[in-house]
């Protein structure tokens, strides 16, 4: 099918795609939103930077060059040939002007949403949503067996499969899922033609079950550069994403949880805690993730990690809105909307009410509250009430992260706190039936039999 390019996206691909004379650099994402809110402030869309002198005041009011301007905005007739060669293969443009350009983008990645976007199959699927699912390219058996489970459960409960195409566990979600007849949404960093015309791909795109994402050029080669910038553009997509196997602050799936994680307001990140798992994955449960869940085949996953994700992190548990809860460098954060500090709020945390308990909800990042709270807790300085009020917002993140035996001070490490505190929690858990103390060596697991621990 071919699709009309309207002049905004004609304007856009001349200023920001890769195509004709290489001497010229295209527009970078950050250069083109700053041009973007020039024109806004003019009241004038894309499409008037091809109108004499404009392009001229554009370059006067932003900074960026105005021969360089110019000579992108030129390149008309390269242009013309290289969108008759794209969509003779069957590839389709849509660029941040277009209706249907992904709302997940541009409410999730804001001015970091990619001006352009190659695609090739249904668009329909652009806000369809799904289970990311990612993993480091050297997973094992007991990993790759992980995800085949995992995709079989998404097919049959009709539950899009959003992945990046690489080696390892991505290419194994993939492939899996179109095996089982099931819908993938994949976001490439590179080759999206040559993906195209693979057979499993050509069936799957007939058949309307696999959608090609990719926002740099068709026949783009790979980068480590534009590997990172795609995983940015998996999460925004999804519903929720599934962490099979990260190397701790090794390779692209740790980078690309972690840059998640740290967001204001993350997507719910699930991490893989059984078995012979990584030490990425667990560093990750550190950082706000959540351990995946058992699942009886009576479950739905939808409601099932839509519950979890609101029971461990409601707004309570994330009323700093902050990946790690110990960083101890961290900018201000708003509230979320609607929210106000002041004392003697009502707070829920994970089912514990602590309407009697007098505290402050911080404006600004845990990163100074909570680090400024636990040498105070560890001075003796802090109150009883507030004390308390630390270990509750802990608790939930605390037995989340030990899903199998963990000693002190690797709990200590992984929250970057010291030893003593950790411990102070710890005994504090154990008292409360929350926390189960294993000897020989010393070791804390979360007491499964208490009914009342966060599920």
């Amino acid at each position: 099918m071919t699709f009309q390019l309207s002049d905004d996206t004609k304007t856009i691909l001349l200023l920001c795609a890769v195509f004709g004379d290489r001497n010229v650099k295209p527009l970078s994402t950050s250069e083109y939103h700053t041009l973007v809110k020039w024109l806004i402030g003019k009241e004038m869309r894309p499409q008037h930077l091809l109108i004499p002198k404009v392009d001229e005041q554009a370059a006067h009011g932003t900074g960026i060059e105005s021969s360089r301007l110019e000579m992108l905005l030129r390149r008309g007739v390269n242009l013309g040939f290289a969108v008759e060669q794209w969509e003779r293969n069957g590839i389709w443009i849509v660029s941040r002007s277009d209706d249907d350009y992904p709302i997940r983008y541009k409410k999730h990645l804001k001015e970091k949403a990619p001006p352009i976007l190659f695609g090739v199959g249904d668009r329909s699927l652009l806000e369809g949503g799904g289970l990311a699912i990612v993993g480091s390219r050297n997973v094992d058996k007991e990993g790759q067996e992980f995800t085949r489970q995992v995709t079989a459960l998404c097919v049959r409960q009709k539950i899009n499969v959003v992945s990046g195409g690489a080696r390892g566990v991505d290419n194994i979600a993939m492939e899996e899922t179109l095996k089982l007849g099931g819908t993938v949404l994949g976001v490439l960093a590179d080759s999206l033609l040559k993906k195209s015309i693979e057979k499993v791909s050509r069936k799957a795109l007939a058949s309307g079950k696999l959608l090609l994402l990719s926002p740099y050029h068709p026949e783009g080669t790979f980068s480590v550069g534009a590997a990172m910038g795609r995983n940015k553009l998996i999460y925004a997509l999804s519903d929720y994403a599934l962490v099979v196997s990260a190397d701790h602050k090794k390779g692209g799936t740790w980078a690309g949880a972690e840059e998640e994680l740290k967001r204001v307001r993350p997507l719910p990140v699930f991490v893989r805690v059984k078995g012979n798992v990584p030490e990425g994955n667990r560093r990750l449960l550190a950082l706000g993730a959540h351990a995946w869940p058992d699942i009886e085949p009576e479950d739905s996953l939808k409601d099932l990690l839509t519950e979890k994700s609101a029971a461990e992190h409601s707004p309570a548990v994330r009323i700093f809105e902050t990946a790690n809860l110990f960083d101890e460098v961290g900018e201000p954060v708003p509230l979320p909307e609607g929210k106000t500090s002041r004392r003697d709020e009502k707070i829920e945390i994970a089912g514990w009410n602590l309407s009697d308990v007098p505290v402050e909800r911080p404006s600004t990042c845990v990163s100074h509250d909570v680090t400024d709270a636990v040498k105070k807790e560890e001075d003796a300085t802090i109150s009883v009430n507030k004390a308390d009020a630390l270990y509750q917002v802990v608790l939930p993140l605390l037995l989340n992260t030990l899903t199998e035996p963990l000693s002190s001070k690797d709990l200590a490490s992984l929250f970057d706190v010291s030893e003593a505190q950790i411990r102070k929690w710890l005994n504090r858990g154990v008292e409360d039936g929350k926390v189960k103390k294993i000897t020989k060596p010393v070791r804390y697991c979360r007491n499964e039999a208490d009914s009342h621990s966060p599920k």
